[in-house]
Parts: structure tokens; C-alpha cells; sequence
């Protein structure tokens, strides 16, 4: 079990906890690693915990049975299992591990619990929840109205955002996934994006060159989001490097 002091906790929204709530859940805290392709919870399945990422990413993802595609992505500003907190205790959707990392989770029982013990803790989570649907509600406007080379570029900088380097470990087949799209139009949107000079692409890699020139890529398909995260929270999504 973790013990961890607020003051040492990477989590966002777990550190912006009031010093009450957050010792609420704190002899239920637990620090687990996380690998890529770990499953948080499963679709149609219980949900075990609720994960606080410290460093790292889940995404969410939707499975239609002709193909998956994520839906949204949470790293250290939010927590994976947002039906729990709804009073929910499974979701259609499946959580994997997009990045490596490490993450503090709690049962969903103790989580309930504690809410029910504390409205302020309760309320707290409901404000992540709202700029998670926002989030989700972005990516469905982004999907419906821009190019594949648009959404990519939208998808690397909250990718970036969510990460403490420039350099990230990501395969054009996960890149597949996530965009619901087949690898070899990921293949020539990276080309494409590379041809700008705003990315360089090797092998299981993709490394930020210059974020300014990615996020003009991307144009209102990103930043929506991240500017109502920062407005709930009054702090800024991406991670400091």
C-alpha cells in the first residue's frame, strides 16, 4: 500500500486535494506500475480500481467489433475509471496502457466510501469528469472534421502534454489504433508531418522538433480541451519539462 505524503504525490488532481479529503483515501492508496498494453479494466467487466496516473498514460478505448479506437486518454491530470465515480461499476469501453509509468490506485469500494464520507472529495472528481467529456466531446469533432494528418498532429500533442520528454516510444500500429485508422495512412500522415520539420520519426519512435509548428498543424482541433482544464483546475494540463 502506498503511504506517500501529498506533498510527493505526481498526480494532479490527487495533490490538489484538500489535506482532509486526501487522507480520506490515503490507507487505500496503492502504487502499481504501469506497462504498455496493461488493461486498467476491461469492457463490460467490474471495475476493480480506480488509477491515478503519476507519470505515464491510459487510454480509453472504444471497441465496435470492425476495428478500435480511442475515445480519450488520461495521464497525470485525471484518473482512469470515471464510471465509479458516477455510481457506475462497469463501462463498454476497455483501458490500456498507452505509456509506460507508475500510478497510485484505489478500490472502487473505498473510493465510494470515501465520497459518501465527503461531498467536497466527490465534487472534486466530478470537475475532472466534466473536462474528461469535453475532452471526449473534442475528439468527436476532431474526427468528424478534420484530416487524418490534423488529428494525428492533436493526438502527439496531448500525447506530449501528458509526457516529461520529446522523445516518445509509440508504434505506428498503436498510432493505427488509437485513430481508428488503417497503419499504412499513419504511415504517410507521420511522413507528411515529418516533411514539416515538426516531427522526426524513427523506428518505434516519434520525437517533437518543434511543438509551435505541431499545434498550427493541428489548428482548433487541439487546445479546446486543454483551455477548460485549466479554467476548472487553474492549472495547466501539460506536464513541466
Amino acid at each position: 500500500m502506498s503511504q506517500a505524503q501529498q506533498s510527493t504525490v505526481r498526480n494532479r488532481l490527487l495533490a490538489s486535494l484538500s489535506a482532509g479529503d486526501y487522507a480520506l483515501l490515503r490507507p487505500h492508496l496503492e502504487t502499481v506500475t504501469l506497462e504498455v498494453r496493461d488493461h486498467l479494466f476491461r469492457a463490460d467487466q467490474k471495475i476493480a480500481h480506480v488509477t491515478f496516473p503519476e507519470y505515464g498514460i491510459a487510454s480509453i478505448v472504444a471497441d465496435t467489433g470492425e476495428g478500435r479506437f480511442e475515445v480519450g486518454m488520461v495521464g497525470s491530470e485525471g484518473f482512469a475509471g470515471t464510471s465509479v465515480v458516477l455510481g457506475i461499476d462497469r463501462t463498454p469501453h476497455t483501458c490500456l496502457v498507452q505509456a509506460t509509468g507508475e500510478a497510485i490506485r484505489i478500490g472502487s469500494g473505498e473510493l465510494q466510501s470515501a465520497m459518501d464520507r465527503s461531498p467536497t472529495l466527490r465534487a472534486h472528481l466530478l470537475r475532472f469528469i466534466h473536462t474528461f467529456i469535453v475532452q471526449v466531446s473534442q475528439t468527436a469533432y476532431a474526427n468528424a472534421g478534420y484530416s487524418l494528418e490534423e488529428r494525428l498532429a492533436r493526438w502527439l500533442l496531448m500525447t506530449h502534454d501528458r509526457l516529461e520528454h520529446d522523445d516518445m516510444p509509440i508504434t505506428h500500429e498503436f498510432m493505427s489504433i488509437m485513430l481508428g485508422t488503417r497503419r499504412p495512412g499513419v504511415t504517410l500522415a507521420v511522413q507528411m508531418l515529418e516533411g514539416t520539420g515538426a516531427i522526426r520519426a524513427s523506428r518505434g519512435h516519434i520525437t517533437i522538433l518543434d511543438r509551435d509548428k505541431l499545434e498550427h498543424l493541428a489548428g482548433q482541433s487541439y487546445g479546446f480541451a486543454e483551455k477548460e482544464y485549466s479554467n476548472v483546475f487553474a492549472l495547466p494540463i501539460k506536464r513541466g519539462r
